[in-house]
Formats: C-alpha cells, sequence, structure tokens
C-alpha cells in the first residue's frame, strides 16, 4: 500500500563525496538541492546551526551530524533521513520514529569496499608493512619476518553483510573461519565451511579477530581487557566497525605491553569522545598498528553505490513508493485509513 506523496521536495546533503549522478538524480526527481561541505569534525554541529541549514527540508542526506529529538522536533517539514552509510548510532531513532519520519541506511552499498578493507588490514598488520617501509626510509634495508594470513584461524565478531562478505575473501586465503554471532545461521554456515563458536572460544583460537557488530549498549566496549587477554601473544585484532566496539585504552595497553602483536584500525572511540582523542593518537604512532581514518567505505566505487542507494530512498519516500526492507530503519509514517 502506498503512503502518500509529498510534493515539497528540498534535500539538503550534509555527506562529503556527494557525486554528481547521485545529484542528477535527485535533480531529475523533481528536488531542489543544497549540498553543504562539511567533513567528520562537523558531526557535533551544534542544533540551532542545523536547524537553519535543513529549514524547510523535507529530505537529508546525513553526514556525520548527531541527529537529536530536540533537533527533529523543530524541523516539522523534514520527513526522510537517509545515511549514506550504515551506521546510525548517532541517531536517536526512537524520536525518528515517533515524531512520524523516516530514517534508511546504505544497505548493501560498501559491504564489499569494508570486506576488501579489512583484508588489507589483515595483510599489512600481518606482514609488518608499515615498519618494513618506515625502516627503509630511515636507511635500513634489513628483512623483518612475518606472518601469512593464509592458512590462519581468523575469528569474526557479527555476522551481518560485511562479515560475510569477508567470509568470502577468506575462503580463498583457505582460513579457518569462526563466527561469533548472537543468530547462528547454521545453514549457512555448513554451506561455508565457518564453524559457529562463543566469544571466549572464538578469542582463545583465533590468530586473528575480526569485529563486525553493531554498536549498542550491550556492545560497547565488547572488546575490554578481560578479552585482550584471552587472546594470543601473536594474533592482531582488527576493527572495521564501530568506535566503542573497542575499549581503545584497553587495547592500548595490550600492544605496548606486548599482550597482542597487532591492531588494523578504522574506527576509534575518539570518534564519538573526544577525551579519548590522546588515547587514538597513541595507537596511530605505534609500529604495529596499521590505522585509517573511517575511510574502509569511502573507495570511489563504494560512495557511488551508497549515494545513489541514499537518493533513491530519498525519492521512494517522497513518492510513497515500498523502501527496500534492508534499507528501513525507522518509518514513523502513518498509511492511509483503508476505505
Amino acid at each position: 500500500m502506498k503512503i502518500m506523496k509529498s510534493s515539497h521536495r528540498r534535500v539538503v546533503v550534509t555527506s562529503p563525496f556527494f557525486d554528481e549522478e547521485a545529484h542528477a538524480y535527485l535533480k531529475q526527481h523533481g528536488c531542489e538541492v543544497d549540498i553543504v561541505q562539511w567533513q567528520k569534525g562537523d558531526g557535533s554541529l551544534a542544533t540551532p546551526q542545523l536547524a537553519s541549514l535543513l529549514e524547510g527540508a523535507s529530505g537529508w542526506i546525513v553526514g556525520q551530524a548527531y541527529v537529536t529529538r530536540e533537533l527533529l522536533a523543530i524541523l516539522p517539514d523534514l520527513l526522510v533521513l537517509a545515511r549514506r552509510g550504515v551506521g546510525y548510532d548517532r541517531v536517536d531513532v526512537n524520536a525518528v520514529r515517533e515524531l512520524g519520519r523516516v530514517l534508511t541506511i546504505g544497505a548493501g552499498g560498501n559491504d564489499a569496499s569494508v570486506a576488501d578493507h579489512t583484508i588489507g588490514l589483515m595483510l599489512a598488520v600481518a606482514r609488518r608493512l608499515r615498519e618494513s617501509q618506515n625502516r627503509m626510509l630511515a636507511g635500513n634495508w634489513s628483512i623483518l619476518t612475518s606472518s601469512d594470513l593464509s592458512g590462519k584461524t581468523v575469528g569474526i565478531i557479527g555476522l551481518g553483510r560485511i562479515g560475510k562478505s569477508l567470509v568470502q575473501r577468506l575462503k580463498g586465503f583457505e582460513a579457518r573461519i569462526l563466527v561469533c554471532h548472537p543468530r547462528p545461521d547454521r545453514e549457512y554456515g555448513e554451506a561455508n565451511g565457518i564453524t559457529y563458536v562463543d566469544m571466549q572460544t572464538l578469542l582463545r583460537q583465533s590468530d586473528i579477530v575480526s569485529v563486525h557488530a553493531p554498536l549498542s549498549p550491550e556492545t560497547r566496549f565488547l572488546i575490554d581487557s578481560a578479552a585482550l587477554a584471552l587472546m594470543k601473544p601473536t594474533a592482531i585484532l582488527v576493527n572495521t566497525a564501530r568506535g566503542g566496539l573497542v575499549d581503545d585504552r584497553d587495547l592500548l595497553d595490550a600492544l605496548k605491553s606486548g599482550r597482542i602483536a597487532g591492531a588494523g584500525l578504522d574506527v576509534y572511540v575518539s570518534e564519538s569522545d573526544p577525551a579519548f582523542k590522546p588515547v587514538s593518537d597513541e595507537l596511530v604512532a605505534l609500529p604495529n598498528v596499521i590505522a585509517t581514518p573511517h575511510s574502509a567505505g569511502s573507495s570511489v566505487e563504494a560512495l557511488a553505490r551508497t549515494n545513489m542507494i541514499a537518493a533513491k530512498t530519498v525519492i521512494s519516500v517522497f513518492d510513497g513508493e515500498k523502501l527496500p526492507e534492508a534499507c528501513v530503519i525507522a518509518d514513523g509514517r502513518k498509511p492511509p485509513a483503508a476505505g
């Protein structure tokens, strides 16, 4: 059943790297589009400033801003919020639903890119690429021994779309794959040669632990000092999911003390908590850490896919069309009463 269409079509885009093709798609569908150039550091932009930017807008393609109930309440025209990525921990989902708005994500658009990036971090840490190049730059061309990914035991925490994309890539490395997931899909496991285990078993047995769980109050600091203490001293931790799943203070201690061998990081607690910025700086400076600035899903290809998904979900809401189920996080619209 269709929901009433929206004739007012002003869309504000605060996501960086919004490409011309997605921009053109919105315009072709009758939208007035305002692209605001801002970077991740503007994520906590004050509510009055955001309200001024969004006044009169019916669609918002959201970057890293915090979407609060207070903000939504003073923007009565705003019908749809589209996250280009898949994370929505900065959005008050209950407020979106209760105030009759729609929140979507770019499900499926960057799975392959994040999985590729995760493999890249695994290889870079295991093969000690940073350490080797730094030594060469200093004039030391002696060889550092390193470790293969091939044939290793890799533990995946969380088996959503990205986790499953990672499984496909790891099969090419003939890895033994352990998975900890709250709802094991036994049929998928048998078809793909993975073994479901509990968290403690995964941490104890894995040569590489890769985190792909959503961030929630229950999963915050899922990897803490107790979890790190269970890992092998030769193990590597990779986090391309969300800052806050790993307690970066405990990780820093584990790396500095040799409790684990290395880490590949694309996300950090400091992205949402500035008090952790010194911890992030120390982590990035360690020779056995390969760090990237939350860029795993920002390949040219992934950005093009997710920009278009965001644009299409906005238009679908405006037109009262059915949205892809995987893209809908909250839908507070009331369908018309039956005749």
